[in-house]
């Protein structure tokens, strides 16, 4: 299972040079399966370099948003296999109770927030509501489950017989419980991200931020830090950083994390780029 970052922050960063390191673009990571399948977990403007960097032998690609923040949408309509004749794009998304994940997403595919109809595009397009139950998607099983953040979200559980991630970008699991982070069960995401190999996770904040912002739907780093250590990650990738936070920031957010929760799990910053190899 090959896992790449295209996208790392939680809404547009300045592209200037103190952004390098970590990037400026919104959320968007590939997973590629041992038999080709190809799985994009958000549709952030990560999704533009990822469109780019494609075979144009592609038959078909699975996009799994976690839900329809602007931040997460950003960069779909200039993904470049939805202007390719013949290549099946399957959308799947969280349910609503007002209207369906094609309703819903046409109220952006279209004038005046933007000129192209999805019923303009060449791809064969598909939309699919994540069920409850675990789903196959080629060689992989995806497990789809609500987790605290405003309007329906899903985090993913996406796994083979030899690896296992979890990506939960906008997350706030300490929200409501007193005893974080030992409730463990009872704690939002927990089955989505038990013993992953790599968990990708919200941290936006730091410490003093999050006081101000209890209730936003995401999570500091000490947070993401011990949600990692509860649920036993073997490997924790702190995500959806706070555009504010430049690459110094970052380091020393991340840095001091590490100083103070002592996590037993290596921690790999979140940079636009980033490979990981699993199983």
């Amino acid at each position: 299972m090959k896992v790449t970052l295209w996208g790392t922050r939680g809404s547009l960063a300045s592209p200037g040079p103190d952004t390098v390191r970590y990037g400026g673009n919104t959320s968007c990571v590939s997973v590629e399966g041992p038999e080709g399948t190809l799985l994009v977990l958000d549709a952030g403007t990560g999704i533009r370099v990822l469109g780019k960097s494609i075979s144009s032998g592609l038959k078909s690609v699975h996009i799994l948003l976690t839900h329809l923040h602007m931040d997460h949408l950003q960069g779909l309509p200039f993904f470049e296999p939805l202007r390719i004749p013949g290549v099946e794009v399957h959308i799947w998304g969280p349910a609503s109770t007002t209207q369906n994940l094609e309703a819903r997403l046409m109220r952006y595919l279209s004038p005046p927030l933007f000129p192209v109809r999805v019923r303009d595009l060449l791809s064969e397009l598909h939309f699919h509501e994540v069920s409850a139950n675990t789903m196959r998607i080629g060689e992989f099983c995806v497990t789809a489950q609500l987790i605290i953040h405003p309007n329906p979200t899903v985090g993913y559980r996406i796994w083979t017989s030899h690896a296992a991630i979890a990506y939960l970008p906008d997350h706030e699991p300490a929200l409501g419980a007193d005893d974080f982070p030992h409730s463990k069960e009872w704690t939002s995401g927990y089955a989505l991200a038990q013993e992953v190999d790599v968990l990708i996770h919200d941290s936006q904040y730091t410490t003093d931020e999050y006081q101000t912002r209890r209730g936003f739907g995401h999570s500091s780093i000490i947070h993401t830090l011990l949600f990692a250590g509860l649920v036993g990650a073997k490997e924790l990738v702190p995500f959806h950083h706070d555009p504010a936070h430049n690459d110094d920031v970052l380091d020393q957010l991340i840095t001091q994390g590490i100083e103070a929760v002592q996590p037993s799990f290596p921690v790999t910053p979140g940079k636009e780029g980033l490979t990981i190899n699993i199983g």
